[in-house]
């Protein structure tokens, strides 16, 4: 018998990086509008005495630029993180990774798997404001639905570190949308099935393991 890999590849949470990608550009936009302003209202009285520029107080010009610089700092930090989330097969369980969260789904929990139209999911006729601005460059996508006997987690941990996108109801579902599914699928289901067929190779063993533990304790 051949050995199976114990792991597959690292495929990334296409809605992550979505929301990471909104997150950054709007930062990004805060931090430079900030550092202009504290900049400019900062500058232009002493380079231009000539313009009626109002005179602001130091301390709030530089509560300005150290808003504007924080900004900058998150920016580089949500364009570092935003493709770092992914979901992995392992050997014995399904592994889930953000930034923040880290965690392992045993394949016992895990009662089956199927896929759906991820607008069939998350209607975007129901949605309002950024969800459905969110929603509809991915509506055509195909999601990978993951159905559970229960959470790893509690629901409202979850709901800390991930998008209520990956929640297509209350059950224990989460919607899990990749580049490429069908990968992702087949390496999922060729590791779980290992994995169940090796929880049954012990019971098929026990009778010449009994025969075998016989043979060593009988008298010489």
């Amino acid at each position: 018998m051949t050995d199976m890999a114990t792991s597959s590849h690292r495929h990334r949470l296409i809605i992550y990086t979505y929301l990471m990608n909104r997150w950054w550009r709007a930062t990004l936009a805060i931090g430079i509008t900030l550092l202009i302003i504290a900049g400019g209202l900062g500058g232009l009285p002493l380079y231009f005495p000539q313009f009626p520029v109002m005179w602001v107080d130091d301390w709030k010009l530089w509560l300005a630029a150290g808003a504007g610089g924080f900004a900058i700092v998150l920016t580089i930090l949500l364009a570092a993180l935003r493709k770092s989330a992914y979901i992995q097969p392992f050997e014995k369980h399904l592994h889930l990774a953000t930034p923040f969260l880290h965690v392992n789904i045993s394949y016992q929990r895990l009662r089956r798997t199927y896929t759906e139209e991820f607008q069939r999911l998350f209607p975007p006729k129901k949605m309002k404001g950024w969800k459905r601005e969110l929603i509809q460059p991915l509506a055509a996508r195909t999601a990978l639905i993951l159905e559970f006997t229960s959470l790893p987690i509690p629901r409202w941990t979850l709901r800390l570190f991930l998008s209520p996108f990956f929640f297509p109801d209350r059950s224990p579902r989460l919607a899990v949308l990749v580049p490429d599914w069908m990968a992702l699928s087949s390496e999922l289901e060729s590791l779980r099935g290992n994995y169940i067929e090796s929880l049954r190779q012990p019971q098929d063993r026990t009778p010449v393991s009994s025969i075998l533990t016989g043979i060593r304790k009988s008298p010489k």
